[in-house]
């Protein structure tokens, strides 16, 4: 069997529910047996623990194959001896930390974040954290393969109340961290509204946020449905966060958050309701995590805005260290630097992924908005407010991002013979090429000139170039517009320039 176009990054991902969009199901129950087969192989080899000696978590968000995949997923794993415990719908960065708690020696999560309601994944964690990819293609090879454990007698499928000790857990960072004199209700007063897009996150406002005293009222779509029917659970999309923020203006409150579908990404929206994603977030994040780092270094992807650069270097008196497209990417690159020695406390991508080293460098959206929350109640507490601390933010005039498709069989080979040709075409204009870019081109331009700067790099996963175009102009991204395009236009061979 090929099972290799099922990786998705650290992910394995693929139709779950046949549309005729998507055509049949790829992950079928006999691809799911494989592939949990082929990861006991994959965890003898590098854990050195017998299958048949395995203590391994499943958790599921709410799409309506994970059922059945969780049942095809105890069909493989019983036969093999293995101590399961099944964590029923749960989000994402809980079943890492079940790794920890109950505790085990693995973790399988279904979910495929907030893609599509009929596709379906899984996520593979040890107590090391994710799998990396090249960990997903050993398992996928073996997979292939046919690799399988022998049966063994002794396997127990068991449920497990995990969800509600990771509840307990954020409610205590919350009691610990603001310290109120009614310990156990320390958001008395608070108006919080949570959107959970009929994903996992529910959870956060009826055990987290409830319980510690908050105003819940105006939340919406906490019940789990894996159709998704109101709007796509992913704190990136325009429609989404206008639900979070109508969620706030229409009730008062003064907090929004938003989950993504299994809930490793969050964005929040202020009293005003007004968005504080992307951008905002990570300098809102970095703002927090740098209180206890003075002068840390904050990993973000590539396309952060100079705006950003000069409030978490001036304004936190931190060092902003710019790195590639991919959460995992972001988080390795923060491993790799804490190892060198360099005060690292926080990875995070524009997309919401954030990973505070507190907590094991752990893309959990929802223990993000724990320490928003903590921070919110201290500022209030001093007579502040959380929009105080993006006061010396500044933020582009304009935005864009085009993606331009690769035509050609070979995609990255030509990409990265577009992205050398435009490099070579820069330096012959006398472009100004960012002294601190790790991924693809990153141009900047003076003010008549667009006053801004455009990003061009090769997609993580497909036969794209996405293009980033950001101006602190009204019109000057329609300026770096037109440079781009007149290079593309003499060198369109194997693309799709239209979009550009």
């Amino acid at each position: 069997m090929n099972y290799m176009y099922l990786k998705s990054g650290t992910d394995v991902r693929g139709t779950a529910l046949e549309t005729p969009e998507d055509g049949p199901v790829q992950l079928t129950d006999d691809a799911v047996a494989d592939i949990a087969r082929a990861f006991l192989v994959w965890c003898e080899r590098h854990m050195d623990i017998p299958a048949n000696q395995l203590k391994l978590a499943v958790g599921r968000d709410s799409r309506l194959s994970g059922p059945r995949i969780a049942a095809a997923l105890k069909e493989a794993l019983l036969p093999c001896g293995v101590t399961c415990y099944d964590c029923g719908l749960a989000s994402t960065p809980s079943m890492f930390m079940a790794v920890l708690d109950i505790p085990c020696d693995c973790a399988i999560q279904i979910t495929a974040s907030h893609h599509p309601f009929h596709r379906n994944g899984l996520k593979f964690f040890t107590k090391d954290g994710g799998l990396d990819s090249p960990d997903l293609t050993e398992l996928l090879s073996l997979a292939e393969e046919g690799s399988c454990p022998g049966r063994s007698p002794g396997g127990s499928w068991q449920e497990s109340d995990h969800m509600e000790r990771y509840a307990a857990h954020l409610r205590e960072l919350i009691e610990k961290g603001v310290n109120a004199p009614d310990y156990h209700r320390p958001l008395s007063g608070f108006h919080i509204t949570v959107d959970a897009g009929n994903g996992a996150g529910g959870f956060y406002a009826e055990k987290v946020l409830a319980p510690l005293g908050a105003d819940i009222s105006g939340s919406r779509f906490l019940e789990p449905d894996g159709r998704f029917p109101n709007h796509i659970p992913n704190p990136e999309n325009e429609e989404a966060m206008g639900f979070a923020a109508r969620a706030v203006t229409e009730s008062g409150a003064d907090l929004g958050i938003i989950f993504d579908t299994d809930v490793d990404r969050a964005g929040v929206v202020d009293r005003h309701g007004r968005e504080i994603n992307r951008n905002r977030l990570v300098a809102l994040a970095s703002a927090i995590a740098l209180e206890d780092s003075p002068g840390g270094t904050v990993v973000t992807d590539s396309i952060t805005s100079d705006g950003l650069k000069e409030y978490i270097e001036d304004a936190l008196g931190g060092k902003h260290h710019r790195f590639r497209r991919g959460y995992k990417n972001v988080i390795n690159e923060a491993l790799r630097l804490n190892k060198e020695g360099v005060d690292c406390p926080l990875a995070i991508e524009t997309s919401g992924h954030a990973a505070l080293r507190e907590n094991y460098f752990l893309d959990d959206g929802a223990y993000l908005v724990t320490k928003i929350i903590v921070k919110l109640v201290k500022l209030r507490r001093e007579g502040g407010e959380l929009e105080d601390m993006l006061s010396g933010l500044r933020e582009p005039a304009e935005t864009l991002e085009v993606r331009i498709p690769i035509l050609e069989k070979d995609f990255r080979a030509r990409g990265q013979e577009l992205i050398q040709s435009l490099e070579a075409c820069a330096i012959a204009k006398g472009w100004r090429i960012a002294p601190d870019n790790r991924e693809g081109l990153r141009v900047s331009f003076p003010k008549g000139e667009g006053q801004g700067w455009f990003l061009v790099r090769l997609s993580v996963h497909d036969p794209i170039l996405p293009v980033n175009l950001e101006s602190d102009a009204v019109g000057g991204v329609e300026t770096i517009r037109g440079k781009l395009r007149e290079f593309f236009r003499e060198n369109s061979l194997g693309l799709d320039i239209s979009a550009l």
